[in-house]
């Protein structure tokens, strides 16, 4: 429910709840609203962490790609020619085993249900890719860039040695 001023919002808000059209969940304090309102979706500390590191060992890449066309789901990184799509989980909002603890409180639920939700849309979006043929490598915010970038590497390496000829080096056909 975004619309152009926050004003129109609240008042969009108001009506809808004041028609009964539909339950939402109760209001929210402006403090946490601003901190969840500036919640970075793509290039986060994480990510860009991994990215300086693939940097460093000389691997190009796209960001923040859609490898699947038609698809609505984007990647954190993407190696479009090795059809490798790495995505970079927040332990928070994907539900890390290690360190996502469910919320309390008068809004458990509605975060019990968003955490659920983009679990199964992350589920559902490494299905999307796989069936397309990309290999998909997942990594959770907490894990080491270093680590996550040599994994990453060895899989780039990988799939360029099984795309090129053993003897020539060329491109198979």
């Amino acid at each position: 429910m975004t619309t152009g001023s926050r004003g129109h919002t609240r008042s969009l808000r108001r009506r809808i709840v004041h028609h009964g059209l539909v339950s939402l969940p109760p209001a929210v304090d402006p403090a946490v609203s601003a901190r969840m309102s500036n919640t970075r979706g793509r290039d986060t500390s994480p990510e860009m962490a991994v990215r300086r590191a693939l940097h460093r060992m000389g691997l190009r890449y796209r960001v923040n790609y859609r490898p699947v066309p038609g698809v609505r789901r984007t990647a954190d990184i993407v190696f479009t020619k090795q059809r490798i799509a790495i995505l970079i989980d927040g332990c928070f909002w994907h539900g890390c085993p290690d360190h996502y603890r469910p919320a309390t409180g008068g809004r458990s639920q509605f975060w019990a249900e968003k955490i659920e939700g983009n679990q199964r849309r992350d589920h559902e979006s490494s299905e999307a890719f796989s069936s397309a043929g990309w290999l998909v490598l997942r990594f959770w915010e907490h894990e080491d860039p270093v680590t996550v970038a040599d994994h990453i590497s060895s899989a780039v390496h990988e799939a360029a040695r099984r795309t090129t000829c053993p003897a020539s080096g060329s491109p198979r056909t």
